[in-house]
């Protein structure tokens, strides 16, 4: 057989590429940075062509160095799912799940979800990451999450998907401002910036954007909040209205406020919500398996 490279090397380009700095990434591997430089210099020595240039302050990854790490990452993922297939032969719903979420799902479902598993799958535990859809993805194809939770639709070609369940877009805002919409609401006689929206790279914005219909622009406020809570704040300061996913209002975001729901005019907006994982996974049966736990979760909040 030919002399293969290490996984151990690929595994110290791969660090050395995610973290830019030979000190970090040797941390990560916990090993020293003489022997990750040594590895990787290694590695280069079985392929025959330079990975990184150096010189004494800094270095670069050449373009069939940028490639090696692209290939390491998958053939890394490969090996972790392999080892899982094995280590869970017959008990699908065991180990340790990495579960991303995106921030305007996690604090609304994500405790009901771990209360969930810890009773029907003790075996089983769910390590969980909160983040933006885009950063999540990144995360997912790059091997270090398993699985995620995101509202959709987005991309996600190269990846399968399973819708879990829907989420209707409600209305909110501040009681005594109630009396001064129009009935049935039509967003063209709000005022011009009274319309409040999470940040572009919440994707809840564009689902809230298409679902309820925003066509006009000069509605919507060019303040954006970093969060579904700040949000409430602001539209319970009289500033205004927007639009909250009804599970968030099921969770009690709303507690405290003075802030009233209504219903969107037109067909009832919602985003729908779904688990994505890679296609190359060997824990297809244990994701599908958590997908109908979380089903059940959602039906019953939308009961």
């Amino acid at each position: 057989m030919k002399n293969l490279p290490s996984l151990k090397n690929l595994y110290y380009l791969v660090n050395l590429h995610q973290e830019q700095n030979f000190n970090r990434a040797a941390k990560v591997c916990f090993v020293s940075q003489s022997t990750l430089s040594s590895g990787i210099q290694n590695l280069e020595e079985q392929l025959g062509h330079q990975l990184i240039e150096r010189d004494h302050k800094s270095f670069m990854f050449t373009a069939i160095g940028e490639e090696v790490v692209q290939r390491s990452r998958k053939i890394l993922t490969d090996v972790d799912d392999l080892v899982e297939l094995v280590k869970n032969q017959g008990e699908p719903m065991t180990g340790d799940i990495r579960l991303g979420c995106i921030p305007t799902i996690a604090p609304f479902l994500l405790s009901s979800v771990v209360k969930q598993c810890q009773q029907a799958y003790p075996a089983m535990s769910l390590l969980l990451k909160e983040d933006t859809t885009e950063r999540l993805l990144d995360a997912l194809g790059k091997g270090e999450l398993d699985l995620l939770i995101l509202a959709l639709p987005v991309d996600t070609s190269g990846y399968h998907s399973m819708k879990v369940g829907i989420d209707p877009f409600k209305m909110v805002i501040h009681k005594d401002l109630v009396g001064g919409i129009h009935q049935p609401i039509d967003y063209q006689t709000l005022p011009d910036e009274s319309i409040f929206l999470l940040q572009s790279e919440h994707c809840i914005t564009g689902h809230a954007i298409t679902a309820c219909q925003l066509g006009d622009s000069a509605k919507v406020n060019p303040f954006a909040a970093t969060s579904l809570h700040t949000l409430v704040q602001m539209v319970n300061s009289k500033l205004g209205t927007t639009f909250l996913p009804q599970m968030a209002i099921d969770a009690g975001i709303l507690n405290d406020t003075d802030l009233v729901v209504m219903t969107p005019p037109g067909e009832a907006p919602y985003r729908d919500i779904g688990l994505v994982w890679r296609q190359t996974t060997s824990r297809i049966l244990t994701f599908r398996t958590l997908g109908l736990l979380i089903q059940k979760l959602l039906s019953k909040e939308m009961e």
